[in-house]
């Protein structure tokens, strides 16, 4: 327990940095096997096999969002129990978000193999990238796997104390994934498949390393006979917690299905040859850097839900404010240094990934759209992770679903369509629409902070352990 006492009793400013520094490489590295990915792709293979690869990432997506479902409700609930104070709790924790892993894990794994076609063709493959999808998903499905464990043990690690050793896993992987990116595909030539399989190797090695940190005896939280017991209860309260990043990357999966539909629709009204194909593409190009300005948010925010999550457990309510605020801080101000980067040197970040002169001109201004509003999504970003780690979990979802499922769905449909009547340019109406759902999204966001503000007061106690029946549910049975 020595290693998770510090969390209520370390300065907040001391203890944020100690955490969020890990969990920012560790979401900045992984998200680098994405980056990599597409920087070989575009400059030793093609432009299509780039669409082809972004139309994976939806897949791709859905399989993360099993993991997270897991891994994050695993390592809040594992806060909340160590700020009481009880290991066995945590020990439980632990092997049921395993079994949950396994379970989830090869039944989607299955599932892809199964209806691979029919997913791909779903999410806006078209005759031209269909085939680049169907090599990359044959061989990185087996891994996907192991990267939902890896998600669900490197969480453990941080909410159990050790965010350094968790991040020196990741960082060894993401190593490992661009050195195999420069074997497979440059010098064996495999294109395509050789990303694939860079990808897959590295995440087995991770998984592996993370694994044996919890079966180590000098792990004060490790595998035992008993933690291998299923428990409803802990099922439950892991899976409620996770619902709000599963959901946000399910629904993702989908937006994105959505916004390359559009994308191929509007990206043939131009006149360039295979413009619905370099629209996908170009979006895959703009989203790959938006996602790295968003891991940097995650990773800050990581950093925030162990600390968060552990004095929410102790009732250390004043510090639970400390570190809310200074997250806050924080991601705002890689927000807005994200934002004026793609506003002012978009042609430079997009020469990182490719050389396709038609592929960067229809993506610079999809890169000065989807990033102008960065601010605000880190606004809510934080918010949303924040009632996460303090088992809120409907405030969570709520305020990471807004943007996607209640704003961008519908709007996607009208406000492209009203471009094109209007004489303009439906594709820069798809980007304009990613814009304003930005906006409305974030303002959601505040309102729903501003009525769980109450949180943050120094006499405020969780409805499950207050004493009279009608404040809330019970605290589970062990």
């Amino acid at each position: 327990m020595d290693k998770t006492k510090e969390l209520e009793t370390k300065p907040i400013g001391h203890l944020l940095w100690q955490y969020a520094l890990p969990a920012v490489v560790m979401q900045v590295v992984a998200s680098i096997y994405n980056i990599v990915d597409r920087i070989f792709l575009g400059q030793y293979v093609s432009g299509l096999a780039i669409a082809g690869l972004a139309i994976t990432l939806p897949v791709m997506n859905i399989i993360h969002a099993f993991g997270s479902l897991v891994g994050v409700g695993a390592s809040a609930r594992m806060s909340i129990v160590l700020g009481r104070k009880d290991i066995r709790w945590a020990e439980k924790i632990l092997g049921n978000s395993m079994l949950m892993t396994f379970l989830f894990g090869m039944f989607f794994v299955s599932c892809g193999y199964i209806f691979m076609d029919n997913i791909l063709n779903l999410f806006g493959a078209s005759v031209e990238t269909i085939a680049y999808a169907r090599e990359y998903m044959q061989i990185v499905l087996p891994g996907m796997f192991f990267t939902t464990m890896t998600l669900n043990l490197t969480g453990l690690m941080r909410a159990s104390g050790y965010p350094a050793k968790s991040m020196w896993i990741i960082v060894f992987g993401a190593t490992l994934n661009i050195l195999l990116d420069a074997l497979f595909i440059v010098v064996f030539g495999w294109g395509i498949a050789g990303a694939a399989w860079s990808t897959t190797i590295s995440m087995i090695i991770m998984s592996m390393a993370a694994l044996l940190h919890f079966v180590s005896p000098q792990s004060f939280i490790r595998f035992k006979r008993h933690v291998w017991v299923p428990k409803l209860y802990i099922f439950r309260n892991v899976l409620l917690i996770g619902l709000s990043p599963f959901l946000m990357n399910f629904a993702a999966s989908f937006v994105v299905a959505l916004l390359n539909r559009q994308l191929l629709r509007y990206g043939n009204m131009l006149a360039v040859p295979n413009g619905g194909d370099l629209a996908v593409g170009a979006y895959g190009l703009v989203n790959t850097y938006a996602s790295f300005l968003v891991m940097f948010m995650l990773g800050m925010c990581q950093g925030m839900q162990p600390i968060a999550g552990y004095n929410y457990g102790a009732k250390q309510n004043h510090r639970l404010r400390e570190v809310f605020a200074l997250t806050m801080k924080w991601t705002i101000a890689v927000g807005t240094l994200g934002a004026i980067l793609a506003i002012c040197i978009p042609h430079i970040i997009l020469r990182l990934f490719t050389t396709d002169d038609a592929l960067i001109a229809i993506a610079v201004p999809s890169m000065r759209y989807l990033n102008i509003m960065m601010p605000l999504i880190a606004f809510t970003i934080t918010n949303s992770q924040f009632f996460q780690s303090i088992d809120k979990p409907w405030i969570a979802i709520v305020t990471s679903l807004s943007r996607q499922v209640l704003f961008l769905i519908p709007m996607m449909f009208l406000i492209p369509m009203v471009f094109v009547r209007l004489g303009g340019v439906g594709l820069t109406g798809v980007w304009v629409t990613c814009t304003i759902c930005d906006v409305l999204g974030t303002i959601l966001a505040a309102l729903l902070l501003l009525s769980q503000r109450k949180v943050f007061r120094a006499d405020y106690i969780p409805p499950e352990r207050r004493p009279h029946k009608e404040a809330g549910p019970k605290i589970e049975e062990r």
